[in-house]
């Protein structure tokens, strides 16, 4: 194992997925957001193709849980726009490493900034498109699919909030393992690294079940968006230090 990753990679990377598996259980999405710039910190490698396998795990197993609430109500169309999404996603991870690490950390700024809007958009099928076609770029350079989603479909009631989002995650995460596949960026290593970070999955998704009644949900939120706003300034700069020297 320790040919794959070294113990210590190991650890951190396992801390930093369960509290993105506590987030994402909790809120309907952040796994990636709060995991993908401190794992690209912590090994690059992580990024794309494990992170996304992982972040089809907590889909589905949110789908599982909260299948009662569920109303898939237009969202073939947000899983038709993550397609040309998903291409373009996978063109952007041609970039050398420090491009794509201020790639990831824009993405994620732009993930914070949305999650923190206020607006009310209609959710129609041109938005939904609009949405999915986004979700499909940050989905596939960073495994951050999330938030276009999330701001789209901001008002429904929790529950209907979690499991919608969770069904599209299932879907177009394959999706963009596919894409990552067919491009030749997907490799059994990124299988079996995302295998051992499973059971830190598996943890922080129970743990979620534990607190999923406890918590206050929106001071959770803005404790999750200053930890990933500051875990993207750490990536830019670092990024930018790699471009620098």
């Amino acid at each position: 194992m320790w040919t794959l990753i070294d113990p210590i990679t190991l650890l951190l990377a396992s801390l930093v997925i369960v509290a993105g598996a506590i987030t994402q259980s909790l809120l309907g999405f952040g796994l990636a957001v709060v995991a993908a710039p401190l794992l690209y910190i912590i090994d690059p490698e992580l990024i794309p193709g494990s992170l996304i396998i992982l972040s089809f795990s907590i889909a589905l197993l949110t789908l599982l849980r909260e299948r009662g609430q569920l109303e898939l109500a237009g969202l073939q169309y947000a899983v038709a726009g993550r397609i040309p999404g998903s291409l373009l996603g996978a063109a952007l991870l041609l970039a050398p490493q420090a491009i794509l690490g201020l790639v990831i950390a824009a993405i994620v700024a732009t993930a914070v900034a949305l999650s923190l809007k206020k607006l009310t958009l209609p959710v129609n099928r041109c938005n939904l498109f609009v949405a999915g076609m986004f979700s499909g770029i940050f989905g596939t350079v960073a495994g951050i699919g999330g938030p276009p989603m999330a701001l789209l479909l901001t008002g429904r009631e929790a529950g209907k909030f979690r499991a919608a989002l969770s069904a599209f995650f299932v879907v177009s995460t394959c999706i963009s393992l596919l894409v990552l596949l067919l491009s030749g960026m997907l490799s059994f290593r990124d299988l079996l690294l995302a295998l051992l970070l499973l059971p830190a999955l598996l943890l922080g998704f129970v743990i979620s079940g534990a607190l999923l009644h406890r918590v206050d949900k929106r001071r959770s939120k803005m404790l999750t968006l200053m930890l990933c706003s500051a875990s993207a300034l750490l990536l830019a700069l670092k990024s930018l230090w790699g471009l620098l020297a």
